[in-house]
């Protein structure tokens, strides 16, 4: 083997892995150039050709231990002296390509192996396979499956094939939750589905504390979303005779009458409930949209009130998660735009029955129904955000941004943990401006929508 002549005055180049070169390029190494920055053999045919064993063709054989200095001594180039270069076997060149890829070899072990590669075919493919392993080594990798796999699945398969009885527009936002939260009580432990869950809401201007359990929390879903089966004539988990309950008697009639702690057994038909929900609804059309569900106090159309069961589901859910410390995000934008409205529309209504318990001021300026009256701008911000004019003196004036005389501005989620009692009209952080008295009883009225 051949030192190149050291008068060139071109500097070595350090060897850098490229690219995997393809079994054609190692047949043809004489007319392609190659795929590494390494010095090409010598034009003139001089020098010594190596044959399979290591041995030097026409010169004396050489044993594996045994080392020679090139003929000319290491050339001077502009990176310094380079590393001396050791005259190897075949075998112990491959037997160096492990501790090569780990970059453990000498200057001279590792001037000797590169040397070698740019002639040995097998060695340049075993090198480059060590040099990937060596990397998959260092590189740390997340096992957990990506979370948002399963509805990125769903959505291209429903993209590609829509179904024959598509679920309407107004059903979405119940039929993403409920599939939410079936896939977080997939994920969870038997242990998990007994831990403990503190629920709250504003009643009365005051806080309401309950202690559940996770399990505990989806039997309160089961009994409620029973008042919307029962408006459809399906069957509901309580029997017959008991949609004059409240949400709240219901549920504790339903846990009463258990047999046993609350536990996962509750997961299926809860989920089989929903999905009960959903089909029936699909297949009835349009009509069935402005069926009345009653929930004692009040009423809503079916429509409202699945959108209402949806929300309940996202915040009971994020009960859970907080439960168990499991990670859990808001509704889709849309979805919570839909949540916040439905809220803003029901909140003159809670400000009227507020103001005949006393619990609001009395009303400043009464005017016909389906008039502009005064209004309290509520600006939301984030997903799902908009602008609502909420009227103050009565439920059946309409919003009027010419008439306001205050403005509330929050975030969407924020707005929405007013709205299910987590959080108090004092501790919102909103921002606020011009009638206090108004910005009051507004917040106040959006935490008294909440309930068990």
């Amino acid at each position: 083997m051949t030192e190149p002549d050291d008068t060139d005055d071109a500097p070595r180049t350090p060897w850098i892995p490229g690219p995997r070169p393809s079994p054609d390029d190692h047949a043809n190494l004489d007319t392609h150039p190659s795929p590494w920055p390494w010095p090409s053999a010598p034009e003139d045919g001089a020098g010594l050709g190596v044959d399979e064993a290591g041995h030097e063709a026409g010169g004396p054989e050489r044993g594996a231990d045994e080392t020679a200095h090139h003929a000319g001594g290491p050339g001077l180039h502009a990176g310094g002296p380079e590393p001396e270069v050791l005259v190897l076997s075949h075998a112990v060149l491959k037997s160096l390509l492990g501790a090569w890829a780990l970059s453990a070899c000498s200057s001279g072990e590792t001037r000797a192996v590169e040397d070698h590669l740019t002639a040995c075919a097998p060695c340049a493919d075993e090198a480059l396979r060590l040099r990937d392993a060596v990397a998959l080594l260092h590189e740390d990798r997340d096992l957990d499956l990506d979370p948002l796999l399963r509805s990125r699945v769903l959505e291209n398969c429903l993209g590609r094939r829509p179904a024959r009885i598509p679920v309407p527009d107004w059903v979405t936002p119940y039929d993403a939750e409920t599939a939410r939260l079936d896939a977080l009580l997939r994920d969870i432990g038997e242990s998990e589905w007994h831990a403990p869950v503190r629920l709250k809401w504003y009643e009365e201007d005051r806080v309401v504390r309950r202690k559940a359990t996770v399990a505990g929390v989806i039997g309160h879903l089961l009994a409620v979303d029973g008042l919307v089966s029962a408006a459809l004539g399906l069957d509901d988990p309580l029997g017959t005779g008991t949609p004059e309950l409240s949400p709240a008697e219901r549920t504790e009639a339903f846990w009463t009458g258990l047999d046993r702690p609350p536990n996962r057994a509750l997961r299926d038909p809860w989920r089989e409930q929903s999905h009960t929900l959903i089909r029936t609804v699909s297949f009835a059309g349009r009509g069935v949209a402005d069926l009345t569900v009653t929930y004692k106090d009040f009423a809503l159309p079916l429509r409202d009130s699945l959108l209402e069961r949806a929300f309940e589901c996202w915040l009971h859910a994020d009960d859970i998660a907080n439960a168990i410390a499991y990670p859990y995000a808001p509704p889709s934008g849309a979805h919570l735009h839909g949540m916040i409205d439905l809220a803003a529309r029901l909140l003159p209504a809670a400000l009227a029955t507020r103001r005949r318990t006393g619990l609001a001021g009395p009303a400043r300026r009464l005017v016909a129904a389906g008039t502009p009256g005064r209004s309290l701008h509520l600006e939301v911000e984030g997903a799902g955000g908009g602008h609502w004019y909420i009227p103050l003196d009565s439920p059946a004036a309409i919003g009027s941004p010419e008439q306001s005389v205050a403005q509330v501005a929050m975030d969407g989620v924020e707005f929405c943990q007013l709205v299910a009692g987590h959080i108090s009209p004092e501790e919102a952080a909103a921002g606020q401006d011009g009638d206090r008295e108004a910005i009051r009883d507004v917040l106040s009225a959006a935490a008294s929508l909440s309930r068990l």
